[in-house]
């Protein structure tokens, strides 16, 4: 419910930022019966539900229905045809996003209500560690608790020599344009910026991708980002790779971006956007995080596995306290730092908190890649199945070039890595994460009996591959 204007509020828990972590925190502190207030500026849902993840796979879902009805186009595909082009109306699909934005953000304010947390509007200053000045619509207001979540969240990093503005866009205007713009140039070719260019490159735009690396999602290795990479290629997208993205310059009546490219030196890149996404950092400027005497780690937020910081009963989650900067992970800490409040013995250590790139194809990462296991000096055992030999996923047109792919333990054949690239892998990073927290072995995967016909079942043959008995894999 809305605090009533008021001098000063009191509670048990106040938790600010109405994100993945601070809203999930302040639903199960209510649960638990704990007096709970809520500080949001913006509107509940935080980054990944307003500006971010949401609103980016609802314009994903657009551009892939748009490209297959461009594909059926004359002959078409699948005995689909159709006579005339599908026409895009951007900003009727923004307007179909901003509903699904609207609903889910008012489902987050009736689970708020219905946890008896009280929510206040408006924008947190700290004066010391447990009292904060909030400045609503209707005035100031003091607000002081016994115990004080931060879940501040994130916010996108500009170049120094390409801040945002006119043209140059965080993904938070990239996902809010009405008109299609005819070439699009991405800077970084992270998770974020091949996400979203892959969209617009479906929607007909001409997308550059400028990356500093040699390669493109340098996080993962380069057996999964091939298959991304020759879509791209096959898209039309363009691919700048090793090279740096200098500065905008005039260009005739418009503007162009100027890029320092590792073999054909200095070019001039013709715009009608450019998309920034080089990264983001912790938000902790310019609501008094310096006058609450908590130690930082690096730019993040110092915690131990309980979330804890180095002030009594200040506690930080999410994009706050360090990588994976992953709505998941905010929630997981969220919903743990309630219940240590209320008494539960809890801490943060999972197995593995699953990575998920909805690039085309999809991209799933849950534990140890080959590499990361042989860092730390663990014999292991790795191997893969095709997509290509699986009958779910051909009925999708989704057999070409993806896998699954298992690392396991030589000594007890116990799992401690899966990676997959294909279509709606997406769809399996439960099932992988859930292995890995059980800590199944590979006879595990094996003996459970996966439905047919689902993507699933890759899964559980790759598993077969690996004990050497893969049953629909000729040699």
């Amino acid at each position: 419910m809305t605090i009533p204007s008021a001098k000063t509020v009191t509670a048990k828990v106040l938790v600010v930022g109405g994100g993945p972590g601070g809203y999930v925190a302040a639903i199960r502190a209510g649960q638990l019966g704990l007096d709970t207030v809520l500080v949001e500026a913006d509107r509940l849902g935080g980054t990944c539900l307003i500006r971010g993840c949401i609103p980016s796979k609802a314009l994903i879902h657009v551009a892939s229905r748009f490209e297959a009805m461009e594909q059926s186009l004359g002959d078409g595909r699948f005995g689909i045809a159709l006579d005339l082009p599908p026409r895009l109306d951007l900003a009727a699909a923004m307007r179909w996003k901003d509903g699904i934005v609207d609903r889910l953000s008012g489902g987050v304010a009736a689970l708020l209500r219905k946890a008896k947390v009280r929510v206040l509007r408006g924008w947190a200053v700290f004066s010391d560690a447990k009292t904060c000045t909030v400045q609503g619509s209707d005035g100031p207001l003091t607000v002081r608790a016994e115990h004080v979540i931060l879940a501040n969240g994130s916010e996108p990093v500009p170049l120094p020599n390409l801040p945002f503005a006119g043209p140059v866009l965080s993904s938070t205007e990239a996902l809010s344009l009405e008109r299609l713009p005819r070439r699009l140039v991405v800077v970084g070719g992270g998770y974020i910026g091949l996400e979203l260019g892959s969209a617009f490159a479906k929607m007909g735009s001409t997308v550059t991708v400028v990356e500093a690396q040699p390669r493109i999602l340098p996080l993962y290795d380069a057996a999964l980002t091939d298959p991304v990479r020759r879509w791209l290629e096959r898209a039309g997208v363009t691919l700048h790779l090793g090279a740096r993205a200098l500065g905008m310059e005039a260009e005739g009546n418009g503007q162009a971006l100027v890029v320092q490219t590792a073999d054909s030196g200095m070019i001039r890149l013709p715009v009608d956007a450019v998309l920034s996404t080089v990264g983001r950092r912790p938000r902790l400027e310019g609501w008094g995080f310096e006058a609450m005497g908590v130690e930082r780690r690096g730019a993040f937020v110092a915690v131990d596995d309980q979330c804890r910081t180095s002030m009594r009963n200040v506690w930080a989650i999410g994009d706050l306290v360090g990588e994976p900067m992953l709505a998941h992970k905010a929630s997981a800490q969220g919903e743990m730092v309630a219940e240590i409040i209320a008494g539960h013995r809890r801490r943060f250590a999972p197995a593995a908190i699953p990575a998920v790139c909805f690039t085309e194809p999809e991209i799933v990462s849950v534990g140890l890649s080959p590499t990361e296991a042989s860092a730390q000096g663990i014999d292991v055992i790795v191997d893969q199945f095709p997509f290509a030999a699986n009958g779910r996923a051909l009925t999708l047109d989704a057999g070409e070039s993806g896998f699954v792919r298992l690392v396991a333990r030589r000594d007890d054949r116990r799992v401690i890595g899966i990676q997959a690239v294909g279509t709606h892998v997406s769809e399996l990073s439960g099932e992988f994460a859930l292995a890995l927290e059980m800590g199944a072995e590979l006879e595990d995967v094996a003996g459970t009996i996966h439905a047919h016909p689902t993507l699933g079942e890759v899964f559980h043959e790759a598993a077969l591959k690996l004990l050497g008995r893969p049953l629909h894999l000729g040699s």
